[in-house]
């Protein structure tokens, strides 16, 4: 049966409890995907492979087949049970089992000793277990992987454990990777257990059943990585009725309801939409090297106080079945993002319903667009088209200002993008025929003018009141990654805005950059803010300001939603210097930004 997207909303109401959520969304789901699959299908019986890597100079764990073998088989139950609570049926991973009916597992002897690696020695691990996988017949470019280390320290005598193993994972609809630590107390017969106690390296002293809550739950949790999940947490209605989302920190509470300590974990709706179509799970290969394709049209952000609708058409091919909203708070990367979700209606028009957000904080809501065959938009990086700022005042007001002058731009910047002077001239029309803001007519006057720049004098040879850095000569100018370049991020759409605010101008800044201006000492000030722009993810970067060499200003680690500001006196200053670092993590993501900084007499 085919809804309108007017018995959709009727359906999907905006205070609907998880299980009216569930039982509402989860058909209209199905039916798109059932409809897809059952057309030509392509069946193929696609498994989890499991690999026991240990060093050179160490002996595989005790009864380690035995023990993962139980393990996987219970993270296997956990996601049948999850996905049958969903509405999707028992769906769930694949085992691949050895003729003597035990799991199958790959054993692979590292080539250095113990002390050759450490948590970022994944990469190299891999690499070695690569020839064992290829003779088995397994691609593993095609299949989702995981790689038990034999990386843990146990003391017996002492009831001391710690680890130095690589414990991560990603993957997608069409392969994926996840590593885990093995060690000799890992044990599902354990898992129920509050004595006896162990003290673990990071956790401190534990019973040995929150010890494999810990490292149980991490396995599950790390393989959702692997089959292409995201981080997060559980809303407040989801956490009263379930308990602790899995991708979130249910890796910690998993089978503390065995204990009588918890709920324990669960998977949330915008997991199990993601996972229905995993060819692990659904058992279809149809379509499975069709890239993800979406896109998002008519998109509209209207506030409701203290939430948001957003709504949109989708179309992709093959079929979007369920759009995925991510509400991401600053600070905590997206471990603390909750989640909301919608199914396209047969015209692809769907509304997200956005809520459950932290109070006083700037965030990023990311959209995410989930196909038949499993592939999902992603929303990593600074271009995606998908994620939109917001903020939270403290009393749970959303400003939404930002993000509302992106859409209403967003004509305007494809027209820049595409260097089309034509479409950009009607496309200022439009926006100024519209009675925008000021600060958004004046964001697109600016980027327009980016279509063919001029560059000021010099604040030295400057003979105005006010001397704006983005458009002034510099006298020397790098940058970490890409070009200098001003009133634009280079390759994107993005606007400048940090914290849901929108800047007209700005100076592109990747660390570890510095850009130099000549004043010769005719300014008296120099003001401006500083920040990485929003829906830049994982990034962190100091700020510096030098003025003749000497730093005026330095800030702390900044990171994605914080703006910092700076007010400077620089009379009889000769050269002032805007300087980027990378905060000692690495200059991965670091965009860092100047918001109209200017110079004043």
């Amino acid at each position: 049966m085919k809804l309108t997207f007017a018995a959709l909303l009727l359906a999907f109401p905006l205070h609907a409890s998880p299980q009216e959520e569930i039982s509402a969304k989860v058909p209209a789901a199905k039916a798109i995907l059932d409809a897809w699959q059952a057309k030509d299908p392509v069946r193929a019986e696609k498994k989890i492979h499991i690999v026991y890597w240990t060093p050179s100079d160490r002996e595989p764990a005790p009864r380690y087949r035995e023990r993962l073998g139980v393990i996987l088989e219970d993270i296997r139950d956990f996601y049948a049970k999850e996905m049958k609570r969903l509405g999707f049926g028992p769906l769930t991973i694949r085992l691949d089992y050895a003729g003597d009916g035990e799991m199958k597992v790959h054993l692979v002897q590292g080539r250095q000793p113990y002390a050759n690696y450490d948590v970022q020695s994944g990469s190299q691990i891999r690499t070695e277990c690569l020839t064992t996988l290829r003779s088995a017949g397994i691609d593993p470019e095609k299949e989702t992987i995981v790689i038990f280390c034999n990386m843990s320290n146990w003391d017996a005598g002492k009831a001391t454990i710690s680890q130095n193993s690589p414990y991560y994972a990603g993957g997608s609809n069409r392969q994926g990777t996840a590593w885990q630590v093995d060690s000799p107390i890992l044990d599902l017969d354990s898992l129920a257990k509050k004595e006896p106690r162990v003290k673990d390296g990071q956790y401190g002293g534990i019973s040995i059943g929150r010890y494999n809550s810990i490292f149980i739950g991490g396995i599950a949790h790390e393989l959702g990585h692997a089959l292409g999940l995201p981080h997060n947490k559980e809303r407040p209605d989801e956490e009263t009725a379930f308990g602790t989302a899995l991708m979130g920190s249910g890796n910690r509470s998993y089978g503390e309801d065995l204990r009588g300590e918890g709920k324990g974990s669960f998977l949330t709706l915008a997991h199990g939409l993601k996972l229905a179509s995993h060819p692990v799970f659904s058992g279809s290969v149809k379509g499975i090297d069709q890239p993800a394709n979406a896109v998002l049209k008519d998109v509209s952000i209207v506030s409701h106080g203290k939430a948001f609708t957003f709504s949109g058409t989708v179309t992709a091919d093959p079929p979007p079945y369920a759009v995925l909203g991510y509400m991401d708070p600053e600070g905590g990367g997206d471990y603390d993002a909750t989640t909301c979700t919608a199914i396209p209606d047969a015209s692809g028009k769907f509304t997200l319903e956005a809520g459950a957000f932290a109070s006083g904080k700037p965030g990023v809501f990311r959209v995410v667009v989930v196909q038949a065959n499993g592939a999902a938009s992603s929303f990593a990086g600074a271009s995606t088209p998908f994620t939109y700022p917001y903020l939270v005042a403290k009393d749970g007001t959303v400003d939404l200002s930002s993000s509302q002058a992106r859409l209403q731009l967003s004509p305007l910047i494809e027209a820049v993008s595409k260097r089309d002077a034509s479409a950009t001239a009607s496309a200022l029309a439009a926006v100024e025929s519209s009675n925008p803001a000021p600060s958004v007519m004046e964001a697109a006057r600016v980027r327009a003018a980016t279509l063919v720049p001029k560059a000021a004098p010099s604040p030295a040879d400057e003979t105005g009141e006010v001397s704006r850095l983005s458009e002034a000569k510099p006298s020397s100018a790098r940058v970490g990654y890409g070009r200098p370049a001003y009133n634009i991020l280079p390759g994107s759409e993005l606007l400048f805005s940090c914290a849901s605010r929108l800047f007209a101008r700005g100076i592109y800044a990747h660390a570890p950059a510095s850009h130099a201006w000549q004043l010769d000492g005719k300014w008296k000030a120099l003001r401006g803010r500083a920040g990485l722009p929003d829906g830049n993810d994982g990034g962190s970067c100091v700020f510096v300001v030098k003025a003749d060499g000497k730093e005026i200003w330095r800030t702390q680690k900044t990171e994605s939603g914080t703006l910092r500001s700076f007010e400077l006196p620089v009379e009889g200053v000769k050269e002032i210097a805007l300087i980027v670092e990378d905060a000692g993590d690495g200059n991965g993501a670091d965009w860092g930004c100047w918001f109209d900084p200017e110079l004043s007499r």
